[in-house]
Parts: C-alpha cells; sequence; structure tokens
C-alpha cells in the first residue's frame, strides 16, 4: 500500500478513535453546537490555533517567504496572529450581551429584530464556510492526489468523508478535541523541521540570505519591491485577515462554548501558539530562496524542500501536519455550519444539523473542482468577503445603533460593488484593483450603513 494511504488511514482511525473513546455521542442540538458552554481555555487555545491554520499557513506562507522574502512572510504572519487578538475584546462583549448564544447572525437578529439582518448574515457566514471549505480540499487533494495517485476528484471525496466522519459524533466537542491532537503535533513538527531545516539547508547564513526572496530584492518592507509586495499582497491580506474572525463563525462559535472568564486567555494564547507553524514554513521558504533552489512548483515547495532536505521517512509527518491542518478547518466549517441551522428552523433537529454538514461539503467539492483555481486565488477571495461585514458587526458590538436597513444596504453594498472589483484583480494579478476591491468591501459596509441610518433619523427627525 502507498505510505501516503497508510498516513490518511492512519489519520482517520486515530481521530474517529479519540472521538468516540473521548466524547459522547450527542443528540441535543444546542449542546452540539455550544457544548456546555465550560470548555478550558488550554484545549480552545489549541483549537483556535489549529482551526487558524488552513491552507494558506501550510503553503502560503512558504510560497510567499520563498518568492517574496521577509516582505511577504511579514504581510502573511503578522495579520494573523494580530487579527485574533484583536477579537478578544469582541468576543468578551458578544457573550456578555448574549450568553446563551450560539451565532453571529443570531446576535445580529437580536440586536435588530430584522430578519433581512439576519439573513445577509446567514449569505454571508454560509459562503465563507463553502470557500474555506473549498480551499482546504482544494490544496490536500492536490499534494495527496499528486502522492497517491488517486485521481484529484475523488481525493476530495475521500478528505470530505473523513472529516464528516468524526464532526458529526458529537459536534463542537469533537472538533475541539481533534483540533487540539493535530495542533500538538503540528507544533512538534514545525520545531523538527525548521531544526532539520537549518542544519541540511546549509546553516543560518543560508537562512539570512533567504530573507531576500529567491528574486533577491524582497528582504526589506520599505524597498520599491517591498511596496509592491504591500499593495498586491500586504494591504488586501491584512483587511482580510483582520476581519477574519469577526465575519466567520468558527470563531464566534468558540466564543460561546470557552468558559465565559477564560476567553481572552484562549485567544491569546491560541494566536500565539498559531503564529509558530506558519513562522516555521517560511523558514524553509527562506531556506530555499537562499540556496538558490529552482522550485518547480512554488505553491508546494516546502513539500519540494522537504523532500530534498530530510530523509525520506520525514514526508510522513510533513503530510500528517497537512493532512492535521486542513481538517481541523474543515471540521470546524462543518460545525460552523452546523450551528448556523438554528438560525434557519424553527423547529431544529439533529438530522437537519448533519444535513447541513453534507450539503457544505458537497458545495466545498464543487468549488475545489473549479478548473484553474488556486489556493492563493481562493485565499484572497475569502480574506475579502469576511471583510464585507466587519464594520456593521464592530460597530454595533461597540454600541452604535444602526438601521436594519443601513446594514443590509452596507453589506449587499460591499458584496456587489467591492468584491467584483477585488475578483477582477485577483483573477488579473492587477494590484490596484485588489487594493480598491478590499477597500471598497471594508468601508462600503460601513459607510453605507451609517449614511442610511443618519437618513432615517433625519427623516424621523
Amino acid at each position: 500500500m502507498n505510505y501516503t494511504l497508510i498516513v490518511l488511514l492512519a489519520y482517520a482511525v486515530v481521530m474517529f478513535g479519540a472521538t468516540v473513546l473521548m466524547t459522547k455521542k450527542e443528540g441535543n442540538v444546542e449542546r452540539f453546537c455550544v457544548g456546555n458552554r465550560d470548555i478550558g481555555w488550554g484545549i480552545s487555545a489549541l483549537s483556535i490555533a489549529a482551526t487558524w491554520i488552513w491552507a494558506p499557513a501550510l503553503f502560503t506562507s512558504t510560497e510567499n517567504a520563498y518568492t517574496k522574502g521577509f516582505a511577504g512572510l511579514f504581510w502573511f504572519l503578522v495579520p494573523n496572529v494580530l487579527c485574533l487578538i484583536l477579537f478578544i475584546p469582541f468576543a468578551k462583549r458578544i457573550r456578555e450581551e448574549m450568553p446563551e448564544g450560539i451565532t453571529l447572525s443570531g446576535y445580529m437578529h437580536e440586536k435588530y429584530r430584522s430578519g433581512s439582518v439576519k439573513n445577509v448574515y446567514l449569505l454571508q457566514l454560509g459562503a465563507l464556510s463553502v470557500l474555506s471549505t473549498g480551499v482546504q480540499l482544494l490544496a490536500g487533494s492536490k499534494i495527496l492526489s499528486m502522492l497517491t495517485g488517486i485521481p484529484f476528484t475523488a481525493m476530495t471525496v475521500i478528505m470530505a468523508a473523513i472529516a464528516f466522519s468524526y464532526s458529526q459524533f458529537s459536534g463542537i466537542r469533537a472538533s475541539i478535541l481533534t483540533d487540539a491532537i493535530q495542533m500538538v503535533f503540528m507544533l512538534a513538527a514545525s520545531i523538527g523541521f525548521v531544526a532539520f531545516g537549518v542544519k541540511n539547508g546549509g546553516g543560518l547564513e543560508t537562512l539570512l540570505t533567504g530573507l531576500r526572496g529567491a528574486t533577491g530584492d524582497a528582504g526589506r518592507l520599505f524597498s520599491a519591491s517591498g511596496l509592491e509586495i504591500f499593495l498586491g499582497f500586504g494591504l488586501p491580506t491584512t483587511i482580510g485577515l483582520i476581519s477574519g474572525p469577526f465575519g466567520d463563525q468558527c470563531f464566534w462559535q468558540r466564543a460561546f462554548c470557552v468558559k465565559k472568564e477564560r476567553i481572552g486567555r484562549a485567544f491569546l494564547v491560541g494566536a500565539l501558539l498559531f503564529g509558530i507553524v506558519p513562522l516555521s514554513m517560511g523558514i524553509l521558504g527562506f531556506i530555499g530562496a537562499g540556496m538558490e533552489y529552482a522550485a518547480v512548483d512554488t505553491g508546494v515547495v516546502n513539500f519540494e524542500l522537504i523532500s530534498m532536505l530530510f530523509p525520506a521517512w520525514a514526508v510522513i509527518p510533513f503530510l500528517f501536519m497537512i493532512i492535521s491542518g486542513l481538517l481541523s478547518t474543515m471540521d470546524s466549517n462543518l460545525c460552523a455550519v452546523s450551528s448556523l441551522t438554528t438560525d434557519i428552523f424553527r423547529k431544529n433537529t439533529m438530522g437537519k444539523t448533519k444535513l447541513s454538514m453534507i450539503l457544505l461539503l458537497a458545495a466545498g467539492i464543487a468549488v475545489a473542482n473549479i478548473p484553474g483555481l488556486t489556493v492563493t486565488h481562493l485565499f484572497l477571495m475569502y480574506g475579502t468577503l469576511r471583510a464585507s461585514t466587519l464594520l456593521p458587526t464592530v460597530l454595533t458590538l461597540k454600541g452604535v445603533r444602526l438601521v436594519p436597513q443601513g446594514i443590509v444596504a452596507g453589506v449587499t453594498s460591499a458584496m456587489l460593488i467591492g468584491l467584483p472589483v477585488f475578483g477582477y484583480g485577483n483573477i488579473k494579478g492587477i494590484a490596484i484593483c485588489k487594493t480598491a476591491g478590499s477597500l471598497l468591501t471594508v468601508f462600503l459596509s460601513g459607510a453605507v450603513a451609517l449614511a442610511v441610518t443618519r437618513k432615517r433619523g433625519e427623516d424621523h427627525g
């Protein structure tokens, strides 16, 4: 049997076995979505970190470090860590205002008593889950199909089935437990890869040389190339990532699950633990650039470097790391979508909850199989979509009272104007369009919401 298949099978057995042995099959919808709202900060921190480690954290970090040098990794790593820290006061606030809540869309519905507000948030949160699941399947299946010889489409189905097998057993508790196991392994593997990479790749001198990237001119943030990297990648990435937790049900769900008084600690530690993994992958990219290694495919240059620099057996923990990182995000997406059913159905059932998981996986498989899509394309599009609800959410949590019509108009404007501009720039590689699209998506939602609110206030004045 192909060793990659053995790793994949071992992963499935370990995750399903741990779930069955350490959790109970859940038949109550609310507990399936948020547990007993008393999950400890330590295991929650590991879960938060693992959920945030998705395809870009493993692949884009290395690719950017290799191709764009220090500037490329900086504009990926720093916003990723910072966004989870910035999320803390808002996670605390929503838990205080709605201690029995489950979803962000449910919170917005309670604040404004508007079905339209709830529905536009459900649309955004659902679309995010589809794109996120799609990018995990695309990245994971691409490399696993190459190694196993199994057709790409079949591999997307296999990965989806593994994630569903343990997630459907006990919901959020299964997700958090398996995430914690996955994160411990990823941390150990990351440290090992850096140590052996530096040793076998020419030492610290090679690493430092690689800070300039493969082109040799991207080592500084404020150089001409650094500015170009900022406009084409850094700014849209920062906007998308800072917006990330605010527009992602995975993180709002955890805000409702963790012990109330430990929310801040869970997200702070989770942010710091997360940073270790993309940093280690970025260091591999620097080493490759410093060695003047000619990558066959920059999108999987970390895999190429590990295959070249390390013993043959080192590919096995790397594969386990990939599978862990991708499926930890997928199982979180499954739980996030299952929680959204509480806002869709008046009489929700476990059958409807699990059906939503299956539908999400089907949609994710369809997205992953769209010809010509890349991980980076989907990553940037996903991040920009998250930004469409950032300002209405933050303003509401800060106590600004908007009118429902303003929120709906703002989010809709962001999606219909900002996203197409960004999407065009993303596909065509036009930096100015990506920058403009990102800014439009963020600011239109807030500006339109405030303008409509002010106008209706004047009309009723």
